[in-house]
This record gives structure tokens, C-alpha cells and sequence, in this order.
């Protein structure tokens, strides 16, 4: 069975599954809003439950400030804070080329206060455009608010490989670096998982469930015309470029059928692949309400046998894997994984 924590550092240890934050941002939904009380429920029912690891973004709207919320209430409660929040730095495409190091730690102190924090656990970095200079000298600043003591750990979100190399040899000192995979995206088995496994970088996978996608609910169920918000915009697009829709309900029915046997669910089953990878210390997993939490905890109850994850190789590597290095389709100019991005949200 799989543990339930792992070490990026000696020094430090992620849940490996984390909370994350992307679902519950003002612009993630596109019929409804949220209603943030069943998610502060789930989110003490989660820590108590020993999922006490966090993801978010400064450009995640509103999502720092309810995990702040939810940590005042935390130290009220039992005088402490008991939580890891992993958070992002991601400047504006707009302003890429304009960035000092006072910009970098205005941000930086800003998810202090949203998040409060007086240290954040671990600040992963994105860069939107390679072609623009400036991205090794904000690692730098980064790297001086870590010595300032703002900020424990430093990572990075969405790199390829290439440029991970570049941020290594400049001596950033990298522990994770986020990054899409699951059964239905295998980009990073091209060169990151080598790369990560060399150089001690641990690997934080978000859409192993493919925003929904991967669970009971779709099978046998006809292609959607509209879909209620961006995570399933975005994950229709990677099964169309990867299994295809005829593919993605044989794989559907497949994981059901292991996790029938196994004692778990079919979204266990699909996020239990990603965890047994190479390199993977933990999967990103949204959570709204407390319906999740026994559904994470089966993943650490109930154990895959090695006949079945060739079973579901098997089926997979009769499909492409999707073009290029992760999240180079998402930075393609006018491409269709990158309009549905938004990157200009961290205005204060």
C-alpha cells in the first residue's frame, strides 16, 4: 500500500495527496458560484484526517484568502497552525520583461497576509513566455526572500524540462516542479521523470482525474456539448488529443473493473497510477466538500497489484501521448489548450 506521506527534502514532508485549490478560484466556474461553508467544513475534516497539505496560487481568485480564513480558524480552535500550503508566484503575461525584486516580494508578502503565514511552506514559480528574458533573474529574487526567511521551499509550476535544466544550473534550488500527468497525459515520462529522478526533484501532478473526467459518472455516456467549468473545458481537450473519446470509456470501464477488485474506486484507481510513478511525490486532488475525503482515504487503504497497472499500460500505449513537453501545447499562441487560459489575474 502506498504511504501517505513523502519527503521532497530530508526536511520537509507532503501529504501525497493534496488539497487542491484550483476549483474553488472566482473564475474556475462557469454556471455558479461556490458556496465556501460545506468548503471550510471539508477543509477541517481533511486535517483531521491527516490531508493536511494545501495547494493554491497568488492568481487563483479569493483561494489564499479562504485558506487564511480557514487557517485563523484552525489557530483558534486548537491554538495552532497544523496546515502546508504550497502556493505559486506567477507574474503576469503582461509584465514579464518589467519585473524587479521589489514586485517579486510584494507578491510574496501579500500571500503572507492572505494566507496567514509567516513563512510560506513552498512557493512555486511559473513563467508564461520563454521568450521573454528576465525568468532566471526572478528565480534569483525568489532565492533571496528564501534567505530573508519569507519562504521555506522553493518549486516550480508548469517548466518542461528544458528549462528546469536551465533553473537547476543556475543554482536555483528546485525541490518540485508541478506538472500535469495522469493516465490520460504522459508527457512527462519523455524527459522530466528522468530529469527529476537524477537531480532530487519531486514531482506534484495535478489533473490525475482529469478535472472529473476520470470517474464513474462518464461511463457510457455520450461526448458533452457544454460542460459547467474550466477544468472539464480544459481535460476534454487532453482526452481528445490523447484516447480519444471511444479510448477514454474503454479505460473508464477497465478502471472500474480494478477497482472493483481491489476495493477502491475508479478515481482511486486512476490517482494510485499516477502516485506509483517514478518521481511523483503527491497528486493534486480538488475538494469542495466533504464527500472527497473517504474517497482520498480508500487510495491509502486499498493496494493495485503490478497485473494491473499492465493492464491499463496496455490499453494506453495503444494511443499518443500528447505532443510535445509538458505544457508546451498550453503556451502555443492561439492554440486551443492555451485559450482557455487566463494569464493576466494578479493585479492587486
Amino acid at each position: 500500500m502506498l504511504n501517505k506521506r513523502m519527503n521532497i527534502t530530508p526536511e520537509y514532508s507532503t501529504c501525497r495527496v493534496i488539497n487542491g485549490g484550483w476549483q474553488l478560484s472566482e473564475g474556475h466556474a462557469l454556471q455558479n458560484t461556490i458556496d465556501t461553508a460545506p468548503v471550510l467544513k471539508a477543509f477541517h475534516q481533511l486535517v483531521e484526517q491527516g490531508f493536511n497539505t494545501f495547494d493554491c496560487a497568488d492568481i487563483y481568485t479569493g483561494v489564499e484568502e479562504l485558506i487564511g480564513q480557514f487557517i485563523l480558524e484552525r489557530k483558534k480552535s486548537i491554538g495552532r497552525d497544523d496546515t502546508q500550503v504550497h502556493t505559486k508566484f506567477v507574474p503576469d503575461l503582461s509584465i514579464l520583461g518589467e519585473i524587479d525584486f521589489n514586485y517579486v516580494e510584494r507578491i510574496i508578502v501579500r500571500s503572507l497576509k492572505r494566507l496567514n503565514k509567516e513563512r510560506l511552506d513552498l512557493v512555486q514559480f511559473h513563467w508564461w513566455d520563454y521568450n521573454v528574458n528576465g525568468c532566471l533573474d526572478i528565480a534569483g529574487h525568489l532565492v533571496r526572500l528564501k534567505e530573508k526567511g519569507l519562504i521555506a521551499n522553493l518549486g516550480t509550476t508548469n517548466f518542461d524540462t528544458k528549462h528546469l535544466k536551465e533553473l537547476v544550473k543556475a543554482g536555483y534550488p528546485l525541490v518540485s516542479n508541478q506538472t500535469q500527468y495522469s493516465v490520460l497525459d504522459r508527457r512527462p515520462e519523455k524527459e522530466m521523470v528522468d530529469f527529476c529522478q537524477t537531480n532530487n526533484v519531486k514531482l506534484l501532478c495535478y489533473g490525475s482525474l482529469a478535472g472529473g473526467f476520470l470517474s464513474e459518472r462518464w461511463i457510457d455516456q455520450a461526448k458533452p456539448s457544454s460542460l459547467e467549468n474550466r477544468s472539464l473545458v480544459k481535460y476534454q481537450l487532453v482526452i481528445e488529443d490523447s484516447l480519444g473519446w471511444d479510448g477514454y470509456q474503454k479505460l473508464l470501464k477497465l478502471m472500474k473493473e480494478i477497482g472493483l477488485k481491489r476495493g477502491c474506486s475508479l478515481s482511486n484507481v486512476a490517482t494510485m497510477y499516477v502516485l506509483n510513478k517514478p518521481a511523483v511525490a503527491a497528486a493534486i486532488i480538488g475538494t469542495r466538500s466533504e464527500r472527497h475525503i473517504l474517497s482520498n482515504q480508500q487510495i491509502f487503504k486499498a493496494e493495485l497489484l503490478p497485473e494491473d497497472y499492465k493492464a491499463i499500460d496496455k490499453l494506453i500505449n495503444q494511443y499518443p501521448i500528447i505532443d510535445g513537453e509538458p505544457f508546451e501545447l498550453e503556451r502555443l499562441e492561439g492554440g486551443k489548450h492555451r485559450n482557455i487560459m487566463k494569464m493576466n489575474l494578479n493585479e492587486e
